[in-house]
């Protein structure tokens, strides 16, 4: 059985203050459907995140949906969140798997083979890719992969480690999941889709049916 169920990453970033309290919008998302959240927060200082982090966790507590930390392992610790999610200039995974123990949830980010076969190699819970199309939701200097650049990245994961999660970030709507899902993945990382919606509870239920029904359609 697979540590983290990937169908529906909600990314609660905080460049959404603007639309709400931060935990707030996390209970929403873990309460329609939504699998895993993961709090980002590249301008806050490590106090503001600490304070953040542990108001999302709390606001999850009853929820049974994992919360992940962005880059910050102090941070996860420092809150208990269940675990982190990793980019290409983040602590190494062997470190990160060090200080926060054999239960916690590593993800990492790939973007091109290289990270590809890092995350066939090192101790991780899941993979995702992207971006995988244009997003206004982060700067982001690398090109989309595009469909075709996932379907390539999926197959290399898949190819060396078939039962690891492997999801896809960056344009993701209901029907581009459903693509994408065609394509092997194995969930959705979103910001923009529930978050920027206006009706966030609609938009995440809608996210969640398109992956279930692209992954039902997928094994039948």
């Amino acid at each position: 059985m697979n540590k983290v169920d990937y169908r529906l990453n909600a990314i609660v970033d905080g460049s959404l203050r603007d639309v709400g309290d931060l935990a707030e919008l996390a209970a929403i998302a873990a309460g329609n459907g939504a699998t895993i959240i993961q709090y980002r927060d590249k301008n806050a200082s490590t106090r503001i995140m600490v304070e953040r982090a542990a108001a999302i966790r709390a606001a999850l507590a009853d929820s049974g949906v994992p919360l992940v930390v962005n880059d910050r392992i102090d941070v996860a610790l420092a809150v208990g969140a269940e675990g982190v999610h990793l980019g290409r200039d983040d602590m190494d995974v062997s470190t990160a798997r060090r200080l926060l123990g054999p239960d916690a949830i590593i993800g990492v980010t790939v973007k091109n083979e290289a990270d590809a076969d890092i995350a066939n190699g090192a101790a991780v819970d899941y993979a995702c890719i992207g971006g995988v199309f244009e997003t206004l939701s982060k700067q982001n200097p690398d090109a989309p992969v595009g469909i075709e650049g996932f379907a390539v990245l999926r197959k290399r994961i898949g190819a060396a480690r078939s039962g690891l999660p492997v999801g896809a970030i960056a344009g993701i709507n209901a029907a581009r999941a459903r693509e994408v899902v065609r394509e092997g993945a194995s969930g959705v990382a979103v910001i923009s889709a529930i978050f920027r919606s206006t009706e966030l509870a609609v938009a995440t239920r809608d996210l969640r049916r398109a992956v279930d029904e692209a992954l039902e359609g997928r094994s039948s």
